[in-house]
């Protein structure tokens, strides 16, 4: 007895021996601000601690040397070793690029973040920071993602708000895009305009980029990925800031942004600014804008928490299409055949101008320690169009050095127009207003519920409503006293009916002044478009283990209601409602992952898409026509299948993310570009002008992409990325060509597509970037993008022609070109406060370059750009 109470008390001291004691703050590497509730753990051990108030931890350890390890949500994992007792002082962790800041979110059930569910997916995340810091002001918000895998920006010389993105070759028709979960695509055509959302760059905590099938449970358009977009909500931090800043072409932006804090049960957050310039970068792309955000917060209880949020980015900006490269040799790369001068003034034939309010009301409620609902109501009220020419192209006049000269335009007018009246084949030439003016409405919920520390599902559903309205309106009358135009309406008007009042392009006016009905010209009719879907999903997980499957389904209804008689076919005008139709969709998706080694996931997944048609797809001819597509020329849902493969390491400093996918987009329909008669052809199909439909179309892509960063230290970050593509259509696919005029068939048969290069978009593409603190609060930023395999676009009539004569089409191949963009932060304190000093130069070495090849011409990219700001934070 004596000897076994001997040895325990030996095994006793010599455990007693080999402990040791540390102790440490913990602090975040930029601010310097201590940490509470950060994780400090024995690595290979369950014994651990948590730093109190001040960042502060004590941990008696079981080994006498070993390693913490320290996490912290929304940061980077850190390791650090430890010899004996010591104190280690302060210990800096840094903010995790792939995980998103701990703020209010609201409905946190609602939007579909990668972290929310642990079977990987091939995503990056890009925080609030790093947007403030690359891209405000005079860039696009996409700008904010170009600088991870697969995603690709191009048209960015187009104007203000006109950028294009692409994702894994899938333009933005196909990438979902979500706004705290909400569907924000088009509802008719799934187009993005960033000029609607050029408040997103302020008003975003995140953007997660998910590729491929995405973590959101929506029946959504996501072929090539999702972009979600997380706005700020109402904070529980009392603060704010004041931002001035400048840039190139005399770019002017100033931002006054303040959130209360939680204050009891209430927040309040506001943002307001204003910018304009006098070009982006082309000549004629001036622009002019307002951002705002409101956010109320009320949080009555520890079971439910609401918040209001309304906003809005009213903006107009001249718009710069493709041209022909003899155009650019001859007027040169920064040419804008849409602009010229007006009585000493800069003037265009092309503006954009667009308001969208938005408004929403989330609801999050917190049923038990494992279920809650989360709900959100929204709507959105756009109203604005663009400008273009009313009368013929012809009769634009230009100058020598190709810009127009509205002042001739002027006096043409006023010699030809009898008594005033222009008309079409007077010669006459106008600047008219496209209409485009929508209602949407929404409401989308999701409950959640863990069944078990293992076993958590989700169930929910998502209802949209939708008006869309669209007609001509006159804007500038150049000289005229009126425009007689009849052309859409048939008996219903005169042959020299007049439009005479004209209307503002400004997206304030756009608000509460529109053409009646007898103002309208050309085309006028509504759409509506009601869908209701319901999803589910469900996800088994362990330490190492975890699968899910998820599914949804939906109905969606399309009517057309005309107010102009338009064209007849099939003895159907476009006068009154059409039919309703009512189409099925649905989706399925699954995937498991495995953590074989610590910190060491491989992961799969693989879903199918039966997607709805979009609008445009439904009826023959939306503008002027009833008629719906039906019979042998009925458009089908299109069919998607993804399969996706995946490895992850995160091992402290260092991560790095390897995917490789498979995408096949099957059953397209797709109308072929406008092709112009040979009135001296002896073939009769070559005089007549006509366009070209093909159905069936299917395209295929697939690729690897890897992502990786280290972080060398806490003043020295370094990331690379890249993806290689192989986008081609496949297989054989029907087509038509049809009579632009009168609808007529004048040819049809069989084109065979394989091998054909997808265009629009670089199918290889590497970078790399870094940040380095040089010291202090001076930090240096930069990141280089390389893009080759960039096709142009696939012209439908050079498709035919290609097949008829036995070949296979390939597109133009674009010239390679990489971009280097870099910064500089300084932060400093003065008198208390903080202060923020940040300079971009974008395409700093100003190459020239091509970004992209449409069916009209090509795009140059902006050449060398800057912006630069103060910002002060209270």
């Amino acid at each position: 007895m004596r000897k076994l109470l001997l040895f325990v008390f030996l095994l006793g001291g010599f455990a007693a021996f080999s402990q040791a004691t540390v102790t440490g703050t913990v602090i975040d590497s930029e601010s310097k601000a201590p940490l509470s509730g950060a994780n400090v753990i024995e690595t290979g051990t369950t014994n651990g601690a948590i730093t109190d108030f001040d960042g502060n931890f004590t941990l008696e350890t079981s080994g006498k040397t070993g390693t913490l390890t320290i996490s912290y949500v929304g940061y980077t994992i850190q390791k650090v070793p430890f010899k004996g007792s010591a104190n280690l002082g302060n210990v800096e962790i840094t903010v995790d690029a792939d995980a998103l800041e701990e703020v209010v979110i609201v409905g946190r059930g609602i939007i579909d973040m990668a972290r929310d569910r642990q079977t990987p997916i091939a995503v990056s995340t890009v925080t609030a920071a790093e947007i403030q810091a690359k891209a405000v002001g005079n860039v696009e918000f996409p700008e904010a993602i170009k600088s991870t895998p697969s995603v690709y920006v191009s048209n960015q010389a187009g104007g203000f708000g006109d950028s294009q993105m692409f994702l894994r070759g899938f333009d933005q028709t196909n990438t979902a895009f979500l706004l705290n979960g909400q569907p924000i695509n088009g509802m008719e055509d799934g187009k993005m305009y960033w000029s609607n959302w050029s408040g997103m760059s302020d008003v975003a905590n995140a953007v997660q980029v998910q590729r491929g099938l995405g973590s959101s449970k929506l029946a959504i358009s996501s072929v090539g990925g999702t972009i979600n977009i997380v706005s700020r909500a109402a904070g529980r931090k009392e603060g704010g800031f004041a931002r001035f800043m400048t840039g190139n072409d005399s770019y002017f932006k100033g931002t006054l942004s303040y959130d209360s804090g939680l204050k009891g049960k209430w927040a309040y957050s506001f943002m307001f600014d204003h910018w304009q310039a006098h070009r982006k970068y082309s000549d004629g792309t001036a622009g002019q804008g307002q951002n705002y955000f409101i956010g109320i917060g009320f949080v009555p209880n520890d079971k439910h928490s609401l918040n209001f949020l309304l906003t809005g980015a009213p903006q107009y900006h001249d718009q710069n299409f493709s041209k022909s490269l003899e155009d650019y040799a001859r007027y040169g790369k920064r040419y804008n055949n849409n602009s010229g001068f007006l009585d000493g003034e800069r003037y265009t034939l092309r503006r954009n101008y667009y308001h969208k309010p938005i408004i929403n009301l989330n609801w999050d409620w917190t049923i038990s320690d494992k279920t809650n609902l989360s709900s959100v109501a929204y709507a959105s009220f756009g109203r604005g169009g663009g400008t273009g020419p009313a009368g013929s192209s012809r009769n634009i006049i230009r100058e020598d050095n190709g810009e127009i000269d509205f002042n001739a335009i002027i006096d043409n007018n006023i010699e030809t127009a009898e008594n005033g009246i222009g008309s079409y084949g007077a010669g006459s030439l106008a600047r008219r207003m496209s209409v485009n003016n929508h209602n949407w409405y929404g409401f989308l919920t999701n409950l959640e519920s863990a069944v078990s520390d293992n076993f958590t599902f989700n169930i929910g559903a998502d209802t949209r409503f939708y008006k869309g309205s669209h007609w001509y309106q006159m804007n500038n009358l150049l000289g005229l006293q009126g425009y007689a135009d009849n052309f859409g309406y048939g008996d219903q008007r005169p042959s020299d009916y007049v439009i005479s009042e004209t209307f503002e392009a400004n997206p304030w006016a756009a608000l509460f002044n529109s053409a009646d009905e007898g103002q309208r010209f050309n085309y006028d009719y509504s759409e509506y478009i009601n869908y209701i879907g319901g999803f589910g999903q469900a996800e088994y997980k362990t330490d190492s283990f975890s699968a899910f499957v998820q599914g949804a389904v939906s109905t969606q209804s399309y009517q057309r209601e005309g107010r102009a008689q338009g064209t007849e076919i099939e003895g159907v005008n476009g006068l009154g409602k059409s039919e309703k139709v009512n189409k099925l969709g649905y989706n399925i998706k699954g995937g498991m992952g495995y953590t074989f080694i610590e910190n060491n996931t491989v992961f799969a997944n693989a879903g199918y898409y039966s997607r709805q048609p979009y609008l445009d797809n439904i009826f023959d001819d939306i503008r002027n026509s009833n008629y719906i597509l039906e019979g042998d020329n009925e458009i089908d849902n299109e069919e998607i299948l993804g399969v996706e493969v995946g490895y992850r390491l995160r091992a402290g400093a260092f991560s790095l993310d390897l995917n490789g996918y498979y995408t096949s987009w099957g059953n397209r329909f797709l109308r072929g570009g406008f092709i112009e008669g040979d009135p001296t052809s002896s073939n009769p199909v070559e005089q007549v002008d006509r366009y070209q439909k093909f159905t069936d179309i299917t395209q295929v892509h697939k690729g690897f992409e890897f992502e990786g960063k280290y972080r060398y230290s806490s003043a020295f970050m370094f990331r690379a990325f890249g993806s290689i593509g192989n986008w081609k259509y496949d297989g054989k696919t029907p087509f038509q060509t049809r009579d632009d005029e009168t609808n007529a068939l004048l040819e049809e048969g069989s084109v065979d597509l394989s091998g054909t290069k997808v265009g629009n978009a670089p199918q290889t593409s590497f970078g790399f970037g870094f940040k380095y603190n040089v010291i202090g609060g001076l930090s240096v930023d930069a990141d280089y993008n390389i893009y080759t395999d960039l096709y142009g676009f696939v012209d439908s009539g050079d498709v035919v022609d290609a097949s008829i004569a036995g070949e296979v089409y390939q597109a133009e191949r674009l010239p390679a070109y990489s971009v280097l963009d870099a910064g500089i932060t300084y932060k400093f304190g003065l008198g208390g406060n903080d202060f923020t000093i940040r300079a971009n130069c974008y395409n700093a070495t100003n190459e020239m370059y091509l970004s992209q090849k449409d069916s009209f011409g090509y795009f140059y990219g902006n050449g060398r750009t800057w912006n630069a700001s103060l910002r002060y934070d209270f």
